[in-house]
């Protein structure tokens, strides 16, 4: 296991370099710049711009320096905490991405385990009651929910919100706390604000893990150690819960390479519809100014994510089912 985790963590290290370059490059791509695209948005609303400025910014910036240069220090910087500077927000990309990093997390982890708690019971539900007008009914439901867009169901449920209650559902808290250091009242908002953007963005996850869960189960308990299981006399929940259950499982450790970005990147769509200060919008954003260290720097969290927690949801997996090694070899 310590050799195999080493091993995986010396691999890492060239994997998140070829994607450091991947996401460099990428950005790089279109033409111009964030300082170009600046002074078009200026320009078309009829204002104009100091170009000494602009040069200036440019020269501060390392943009007077080849390309390969500016990736080196890009990198560097990084790697001694300094993810560069938001030239759209004019702070520190830390800074800029700091704010809206906590209530991100905190909508998509309330977001997973209400995908889990909700999930769980009915897939499990739908398996052990399977053609049952109940697994039907619920299939129809997690049908609906994987077919619906989240950002149709979001401006569904403002324009229902609005038209019978009179209230907007927008934000993640009351105008009044926009801006203003966290409280208690502050957070017993944010509260009061979650349970929609979670509805909405857990929905098609429910959905969809609840089918995977019940498939899982099924194909599971058909095996014929629970056939035998079964014949001996083994008491039905013990019999599905001591290995058909725990081997179905499998697919919620390995959603766990997926579910650290997530938690970080939010529901980005969603996020704009309902107008929540996560940091899905701001990425969006980035990538459409070009505002190129904070739209860099952010995917570049994203995949040191991804790789951690792929490594993570491998070594929970050997540890939930036995029959997955670590190690290639003969089975003996």
């Amino acid at each position: 296991m310590f050799r195999y985790v080493l091993f995986r963590l010396a691999t890492a290290v060239p994997t998140l370099i070829l994607i450091s370059m991947l996401i460099f490059t990428i950005i790089e791509l279109p033409p111009g710049n964030y300082f170009e695209t600046y002074l078009a948005e200026q320009e078309a609303l009829g204002e104009t711009v100091d170009p000494a400025k602009i040069e200036f910014m440019k020269e501060t910036y390392g943009f007077d320096k080849p390309v390969v240069e500016r990736y080196f220090d890009w990198v560097v910087g990084m790697l001694h905490g300094d993810f560069g500077y938001s030239f759209e927000y004019e702070l520190p990309v830390t800074e800029v991405i700091g704010s809206r990093v906590y209530l991100t997390m905190l909508v998509s982890f309330v977001t997973i385990v209400f995908t889990w708690l909700v999930a769980f019971p009915i897939g499990v539900y739908s398996a052990t009651h399977k053609y049952s007008w109940g697994d039907y009914g619920l299939t129809f439901v997690g049908l609906l929910g994987l077919a619906t867009p989240n950002f149709l169901l979001a401006l569904i449920l403002m324009y229902l919100a609005n038209r019978w209650f009179g209230i907007s559902i927008g934000h993640l808290m009351d105008q009044q706390y926009l801006g203003e250091p966290m409280s208690w009242d502050k957070f017993v908002s944010i509260l009061q604000h979650l349970i929609i953007p979670v509805i909405v963005i857990g929905t098609a996850g429910t959905a969809a893990m609840i089918r995977r869960l019940r498939a899982n189960l099924l194909d599971e308990l058909q095996k014929q150690y629970v056939i035998t299981a079964r014949a001996k006399g083994v008491p039905p929940f013990r019999a599905l819960v001591k290995y058909p259950l725990r081997m179905s499982l499998n697919f919620f450790i390995a959603d766990i390479g997926s579910i650290l970005p997530s938690v970080i990147s939010g529901a980005e769509v969603v996020a704009i519809v309902l107008s929540l200060e996560t940091t899905g919008p701001l990425l969006i954003r980035a990538l459409k100014s070009q505002d190129m260290y904070l739209a860099g720097s952010f995917l570049m969290i994203l995949a040191v994510l991804t790789v951690i927690g792929v490594l993570i949801s491998d070594i929970a997996l050997t540890l939930l089912d036995p029959r997955i090694r670590l190690s290639g070899g003969r089975t003996r």
